[in-house]
């Protein structure tokens, strides 16, 4: 889990530092739209929808924003029929890739994420060639001058978590639930008064892979480009960040 530990460190380090918040606000607006649709539009009963506001809140999107997003995706507003699309490939030096896509226009996105993957030296795989090496996962991040280890520990124990980390060069806890656990352990955490620096639904791989610098810095290329486009939502992958990085 250290590699996970340190990509999720970089990929929460750039989102504080992006400047491109319209682009952020978009692809929360099309997570929020497709859960409500396809869940419903009540948060406390739909896990996926709850997720999606709750980022929405975590990145400062306006309330009024988050309330039309909701309506699109029940159709009291118009908007795009968004489709749910998992692409499936691998980066220089064999990295498995799993990108998750919302979009209106299959044709014009496999065509963008083909011609990015074979410019940058990976390549576009067939359905199932590497989803196997991934699990869907519950994710959460605490602070950790929050609550104590052992308190934390107490407080989750029974609430059937798979892993608890505490990395002493981190600043932060980390939490892996099975999927069906990850509200419950949420809800734990709210009730004790304890905001999550990161709560998602991840796709953790089953194992890393190591690769040598300059190919970690292809495939981390790989996905600055891939998810800069506004279709793609997560981009996965299963190779290990060394320490010095």
């Amino acid at each position: 889990m250290a590699g996970h530990s340190k990509w999720a460190q970089i990929k929460r380090k750039k989102a504080t530092t992006d400047s491109k918040r319209g682009k952020i606000f978009s692809k929360i607006v099309k997570e929020i739209s497709i859960a409500a649709k396809m869940g419903g539009t009540d948060p406390e009963g739909n896990a996926r929808l709850r997720t999606a506001v709750e980022k929405a809140k975590m990145a400062n999107m306006p309330v009024d924003n988050i309330k039309r997003a909701i309506q699109k995706g029940s159709g009291d507003l118009s908007g795009h029929n968004y489709e749910e699309i998992v692409y499936e490939g691998y980066g220089p030096g064999g990295v498995a890739l799993l990108i998750d896509i919302l979009t209106d226009n299959r044709n014009m996105i496999v065509g963008e994420i083909r011609h990015i993957l074979t410019k940058h030296g990976g390549s576009l795989g067939e359905s199932g060639c590497v989803a196997w090496m991934f699990k869907k996962t519950g994710y959460l991040q605490v602070d950790k001058k929050l609550i104590s280890e052992d308190s934390l520990l107490s407080l989750v124990l029974d609430t059937g978590v798979d892993d608890v980390k505490n990395d002493p060069k981190e600043d932060t806890y980390e939490i892996f639930t099975p999927l069906e656990g990850f509200i419950q352990v949420k809800d734990v955490l709210e009730k004790s008064k304890l905001k999550t620096v990161s709560a998602e639904i991840t796709m953790l791989p089953n194992t890393y892979i190591s690769v040598d610098t300059p190919t970690l810095e292809q495939n981390m290329k790989i996905i600055d480009v891939l998810e800069d486009l506004d279709d793609v939502q997560n981009v996965y992958a299963n190779f290990e960040l060394p320490d010095e990085m």
